[in-house]
This record gives C-alpha cells, structure tokens and sequence, in this order.
C-alpha cells in the first residue's frame, strides 16, 4: 500500500491534522517558540485530544490499534508546521508508547499505555554520554540493586537527553553488571527526573528549537526494582531491547520529521518564486530556479517512498533494519539537499527573520546527525547485508 493510493482513514488523518495545524500554529507563533526555544504544553494537550497519541498503542491498553503509517503521517503533517508539536508527539508515542508497548512488563503495560495513548504522559531517550555516541554498547552509567533487591541506584552521566527538563520519565540505558560483558549486561530503566540526586544542564543547539537538549547527572539516584522496563525479565536484557522494533520505528519517525519540513521548505520556496518578480517577470520564470524546485519535488518524491515503505514494513512485522537505515540514511542527506536548494531560491531572504526558510535550514542540517548518524546507518546497512571487513555483534 505503501506505493498505491493512501487508505482513506490516513487522508482524513491528514486533513484533521492539517486544520489542526493551520488554526492552532501560525507562522508568527513558531518563529516566536523557535525564538523562546520551547513547544506550547497547550496546545500538545489539545492535539492529544485528538487521539492521534495512541497510534502506537493496542486496544487492550487505551490505544488506537497500532497503526505506524497513520502515525508517521502524524509527524510528516506536524512537521511542515514545524517541530513544535511533531517532538513532544514523538516523545508521547514513540518514545514512551511504542517502547512500553514493545518492552514494557505488564503491570507497566497496564499502568502506563492508557496515560500515553491519553498523551498525559511523555519520556526522553537517555541514551549517549560524553564518551558513547553509536557505541552505545559502551554505556558507563551503572545500575546497581540493592542487597534486597527492591531498589535500583544509578550512577553516570547521560548527554543530549532531549527534553528532560519536562519530560515525566528518562528512558534510561544503563550497565547493570561487568563492563567488558558489553551486550549482555545492559538493562533500560525508567527514571523521573525529579528523583533526588539527578541534576539536568540544559545545552544550547541551533536546530528542533522545540524544547532544550541537557546533560543529565545521576548521583546516588534511587528508584525501585519495578522501573526495570520489562520487570525482572528485563534485566540485563536491554541490548536485546535496543535491537528491537522500537529502534527501527525510532528511524522511521525522525526520518518522517526531516520529511515534513523539507516539504515546507520546497512549498515556501515554490511559493516565493511564484510571488517574487525580477526583470519583469516571476522568478518561476527562470530555467536556473525551474530546474532547482522541479529537482528538490522529484527528491521528495523519492524521500516519500522511502519513508513510507519502511514504515509499512514495520507495520505488517517485516524485518525492515535494512530499509529503516536506508530510509534515514538517504532522506537525512536528500534532506539536506533540499533546504539548501530552496534557501538559494530565497536569495538573502533565505538567512532573514520573518520568513520560515532560515529555521528549515537549520532544522534539516542536522538530521544526518540526529537519530543515528549518516555513518552509523551506513555501517548498518554494511552489515546486515553481509559485507565482509568488519566484526558486528
């Protein structure tokens, strides 16, 4: 379905989410939120009520029926508005939904999914350090258990920890036995973080000025056993975890994100040569800028297939690592392509306040980075495909 014309329950997904956007979120809001640095809380309550938030939740547990074409179409529409809403989404469904639903014991199962589908709760990643990027095998944050059992202490220091000064839980990575064990002694645990002894230091960034980015120190931090995702069973299973749908799904949504707003970029800079007149005529006129806006929606075109077909791959429980590491690898580059292409269209007014182009452009730079980098999925795809040369876990 991913190539044939979209269900009708997507499409008019699409328009609600549009109407949503288009009403709740105009341009002289987001350059201020991008300005401020931060998404409106009330306005992420009102698209919640949407329901769109149990998209990546079952039925039994509050949820729509897990359904992630609908839910990336979610993004890719939030996302030609900005990162505004499209990021605490992702922390709400993604994050939080489809990782409990995919790792979470039961009794987490039952006591968090109906919140999430609600979108009454939202998680962070805590996943790099100062010293582990890709290798996240090489985590040094500890996890200790106490003599009893019954309590966890974290120990460490966690990096680009998106939102979590408001987030409700840290989606934790953490060493829970020797070092040199590397696979098999991680565990994930979910940490609030207003537990004593957690310090979070909020890191400046150019790029998803949705909310800050932080370092998050843990000192002596306790929590109990039952935050172990999975429970009991979960412990020292988290590379399994890690190596899971949920990591693939996690390339399929930042992949939508940079999607939509390459999409606003082309849709402002085909506006703008419509509307700019030079020598007498709209710039649209000139072969040099026909030529650049026909190849930027022909990239995008090929970014949408991308998308969409890794998506539907993981819908229908395909192995798709292979074509989500494809996905983010190719629409993060084309992405990239994209704003720059569109900005030259603007001319100056590309770098200028008061047009949306300068923040596409600095939103898209940064995808080849954000969720995996470029490197990190070619080695990827290397490697599940079987190239010869390198040793892969």
């Amino acid at each position: 379905m991913y190539f044939t014309e979209e269900p009708e329950h997507i499409r008019q997904l699409r328009d609600v989410i549009r109407r949503f956007v288009a009403a709740e979120m105009p341009p002289e809001l987001r350059r201020r939120l991008d300005r401020e640095h931060r998404f409106p809380p009330e306005l992420f309550r009102k698209l919640a009520a949407l329901g769109v938030c149990g998209l990546t939740i079952d039925e039994a547990y509050g949820g729509q029926g897990r359904d992630l074409v609908a839910a990336v179409a979610v993004i890719e529409e939030l996302c030609r508005g900005g990162a505004f809403l499209a990021g605490p989404f992702i922390h709400c469904a993604f994050y939080g939904g489809m990782n409990i639903s995919e790792n979470g014991s039961e009794e987490q199962k039952q006591a968090l999914l109906p919140r999430l589908a609600r979108g009454e709760l939202l998680f962070a990643y805590g996943l790099s350090e100062p010293e582990v990027g890709g290798d996240l095998a090489s985590v040094a944050t500890t996890a200790t258990r106490s003599p009893d059992g019954r309590t966890i202490r974290i120990d460490g220091f966690k990096r680009w920890c998106t939102g979590a000064d408001w987030v409700d839980y840290i989606y934790c990575l953490v060493r829970s036995g020797p070092p040199e064990a590397r696979y098999k002694n991680l565990s994930f645990v979910l940490i609030p973080p207003k537990t004593p002894g957690i310090r979070v230091h909020p890191i400046e960034h150019a790029n998803l000025r949705y909310t800050l980015s932080s370092d998050v120190l843990f000192e002596n931090v306790e929590v109990p056993a039952s935050q172990i995702v999975g429970g009991e069973a979960g412990w020292n299973r988290g590379w399994r975890m890690l190596a899971g749908r949920a990591l693939d799904v996690e390339k399929i949504e930042i992949s939508a994100v940079t999607f939509g707003i390459a999409q606003a970029a082309v849709e402002e800079a085909w506006q703008y040569a419509q509307d700019r007149k030079q020598f007498g005529r709209p710039i649209s006129g000139h072969q040099a800028i026909r030529h650049a806006l026909a190849e930027a929606r022909t990239k995008l075109e090929a970014c949408r297939l991308m998308l969409y077909r890794a998506a539907w791959l993981a819908q229908t429980n395909q192995p798709c690592s292979v074509e989500t590491s494809m996905a983010k690898l190719f629409i993060a580059e084309t992405g990239v392509e994209i704003a720059l292409a569109c900005q030259r269209v603007l001319g100056a007014y590309g770098l200028a306040e008061g047009h949306d182009m300068e923040r596409h452009v600095r939103d898209l730079l940064g995808m080849p980075i954000v969720g995996g980098s470029s490197n990190m999925q070619k080695n990827n795809i290397a490697n599940r495909l079987g190239l010869a040369g390198e040793e892969r876990a």
